[in-house]
């Protein structure tokens, strides 16, 4: 644990400079300890709460109370739940735990894969990605929570609007025998219900993928290859987030040797795992989907293209024949089949509208029209 006034961060960070901006990169120095003021704790704590025995005990309690009480909680722990924090209020709650700076420091910055560390072997790090989608700009709103597990506290760090906790919390307050396994039950609940949501964003993905399926073969003039590649795009930024989960929730429901959870939760981080590896391969079938209605988009076009080609060809063979035959009688010579009978230039018509006629009938049988 650092000490008072020293760097929170292992190492001053380095910022390298923009392309073209002509300058280095610039080193951000480890802000300074300063006194939190109410109303950045107050916009920062979404609830804090001491637990013991399954049941929550004195209501809703500030930050500063909730981390007296959890010294002195024996067998209870305490549950602080964060949303977007500043810098500060994250430190703060990370040296009164004396939780690891580098783990502090992914809490700060956010943008962390999914993972699982251990720190000290009695303080467990999880990183979770949660997912909204918006189906008005079908857009995947990709965002985190990160719990700090130890034996008397829960630490919860939200960043962005998907999977909010507060509804988490009261489920669980409404099963006691659950709540009162301790920390790792508010673990296995955030777990549970960050990828049950994920479910909402694939309904979301499929009710999109039908659309642009049928819009794909609908016919001629539809070319939705900006809205599949968008799609793809966002289908590729769920895997990325949803992927690297499947190894820590595998560990968290078959290897939890040196984890520090109860051992009553392997069944449930089980389900939330079967459930985890099912919505991975259906995104997984998603991005084939969209990669196949791309090519098939492709086709489409290619087909179109050569048959409006076919058209123009056929048509050009058709007039042809008019253009060449008025093209002989327009060169004014003097000896010209039939061209002194009555009846020459009516016969030239007919014969010229009888050819185009038939390669009009020929294209038609051949599907050139």
């Amino acid at each position: 644990m650092p000490t008072e006034g020293s760097s929170w961060f292992p190492l001053p960070k380095r910022i390298p400079a923009r392309r073209g901006s002509g300058n280095g990169a610039a080193t951000i120095q480890a802000p300074s300890e300063r006194q939190l003021s109410e109303e950045e704790i107050r916009s920062a704590v979404v609830d804090c709460g001491l637990y013991e025995g399954g049941e929550r005990l004195g209501g809703h309690i500030e930050l500063e109370s909730a981390l007296r009480k959890a010294d002195a909680c024996q067998h209870g722990f305490v549950w602080i739940g964060l949303h977007d924090p500043s810098p500060g209020v994250v430190e703060a709650v990370g040296r009164h735990f004396e939780l690891h700076p580098l783990a502090v420091e992914d809490a700060v910055n956010a943008h962390q894969r999914a993972k699982l560390e251990v720190y000290g072997g009695d303080t467990l790090f999880v990183v979770l990605k949660t997912a909204r989608y918006v189906d008005s700009d079908e857009l995947i709103q990709i965002g985190e929570v990160m719990v700090f597990l130890g034996e008397q506290f829960v630490v919860t760090v939200r960043h962005g609007e998907g999977s909010p906790l507060h509804d988490v919390r009261l489920d669980l307050e409404a099963h006691p025998d659950l709540l009162g396994i301790g920390p790792s039950s508010v673990l296995y609940a955030i777990a549970d219900r960050i990828v049950d949501d994920y479910l909402a964003v694939i309904d979301g993905i499929a009710m999109d993928l039908e659309e642009v399926e049928a819009e794909v073969f609908s016919g001629p003039g539809s070319n939705p290859a900006e809205r599949i590649y968008r799609l793809k795009r966002e289908v590729l930024e769920f895997r990325r987030a949803v992927s690297p989960l499947i190894g820590p929730m595998q560990r968290l429901s078959s290897k939890q040797a040196g984890l520090p959870l109860d051992p009553r939760t392997g069944e449930y981080f089980r389900d939330v795992h079967d459930h985890l590896v099912r919505d991975a391969e259906r995104i997984a079938g998603f991005d084939e989907l969209l990669t196949n209605a791309l090519q098939a988009n492709v086709a489409q076009i290619t087909m179109r293209d050569n048959q409006d080609m076919r058209r123009i060809s056929a048509w050009v063979a058709i007039i042809a024949v008019p253009t060449m035959v008025f093209g002989l009688y327009g060169m004014n010579f003097e000896h010209m089949p039939e061209l002194k009978w009555t009846y020459g230039y009516p016969l030239v018509v007919a014969v010229v509208l009888a050819i185009c006629g038939l390669l009009y009938r020929k294209f038609k049988h051949t599907g050139w029209l």
